[in-house]
């Protein structure tokens, strides 16, 4: 399990991603999907045998990754990147050259940081665009998440439309390197790495 990339944020510390193993990290992911905090991400009764299987499945995809997201050493959040033109839009939507698909879980706490949530967002961004290919981030949350659309908003994703996929309806957002440095976190950060 490889570190691939690695960012300080000014008030939360050290964020990093490394290689996720699907099956020694499979009881923590199941912790983690099967949370009522995470009911957008869809896997609210898998058991565990299903956690390790959805993601060996996407560790052998061509077109789609997932890494562990570290905090201060410790994991904290989920990360996936994919290939929006064969991996979860195909035909949903005008794919264009450079664009990178982007999931992220925050793991459930009961004692949440204030701006947790942000800082990972912003490192998941931050190690996508590290990779000089990534043109445009693009995200598909459900409509009804509010709380994510904020979210993207704030570190410069664009709202395109409305969208129906098979297990929701979704919210197309885009975001360019230009919006993301704009809005702000490209600047308070340091980095070090790029994805793998």
């Amino acid at each position: 399990m490889t570190v691939v990339y690695t960012r300080v944020d000014d008030q939360l510390g050290e964020f990093a991603l490394r290689t996720l193993d699907p099956d020694a990290d499979a009881a923590l992911l199941h912790s983690w999907v099967t949370h009522p905090k995470a009911a957008f991400w869809l896997m609210q009764d898998a058991d565990l045998a299903g956690v390790a299987e959805e993601y060996r499945r996407i560790a052998d995809h061509p077109h789609h990754d997932a890494y562990l997201g570290l905090w201060r050493g410790e994991p904290a959040f989920l990360a996936e990147r994919y290939d929006p033109a064969h991996v979860e839009l195909v035909g949903l939507y005008d794919a264009q050259p450079g664009d990178v698909g982007m999931h992220f879980l925050c793991a459930p706490t009961g004692t949440p940081a204030h701006g947790f949530t942000r800082a990972v967002i912003g490192t998941v961004m931050a190690w996508l665009f590290a990779d000089p290919a990534t043109r445009r981030v693009v995200v598909e949350p459900d409509v009804r998440n509010t709380a994510v659309h904020a979210l993207n908003a704030a570190v410069g994703f664009e709202v395109v439309g409305t969208i129906a996929k098979p297990e929701k309806d979704a919210l197309l957002s885009v975001c360019t390197r230009a919006r993301f440095a704009a809005a702000g976190r490209a600047a308070t950060t340091r980095t070090e790495g790029a994805p793998a």
